[in-house]
């Protein structure tokens, strides 16, 4: 079974590669659309901020410390639609730091019976640590896709 040890390193690990495949670009970057049906590098990363604020909700007796901006709850859609809603890359790289300390810090003060406990959710009745491992694989789905869209902005090299 997978541990809120383990959940964490994955996560931390995800936050490493969107950190190497986001260096050296700039805003303008991130927004740049693929030639084909697909989201931009600004609209993956909110998406992914998104995620890790569900995360952050899992917990039915815990909230995160503040809700998300406005901007960042657009990312749930499909796709950035409102350039006064788009959040720069820098602060999307901040929000995506801060939700990694905000969930370490849960993720270490949860046991086995926790992880083991019921949860309903949008994939219906599961356990909390069933949960949370679909909200992790879907992290590193998205993170993922950064790869592409960092060559799409012109970079031509291989960060990993």
């Amino acid at each position: 079974m997978i541990t809120p040890t383990d959940l964490i390193g994955a996560l931390e690990r995800n936050l490493g590669i969107v950190r190497d495949q986001t260096r050296g670009l700039t805003h303008a970057d991130s927004l740049l659309q693929l030639p084909f049906r697909g989201n931009c590098m600004n609209w993956v990363l909110g998406h992914i901020s998104a995620n890790r604020n569900s995360i952050l909700q899992s917990w039915r007796r815990a909230r995160p410390e503040r809700s998300p901006p406005r901007a960042l709850r657009i990312w749930l859609g499909t796709g950035v639609r409102r350039r006064g809603d788009i959040l720069t890359l820098e602060q999307l790289l901040a929000a995506l730091e801060g939700s990694q300390k905000a969930i370490a810090a849960r993720l270490q003060k949860l046991n086995a019976e926790e992880l083991a406990r019921e949860v309903q959710s949008f994939l219906g009745t599961t356990t909390l640590g069933q949960l949370l491992f679909f909200l992790y694989w879907h992290d590193s789905y998205h993170t993922g896709q950064t790869e592409a869209l960092r060559q799409l902005a012109g970079k031509d090299d291989k960060v990993m």
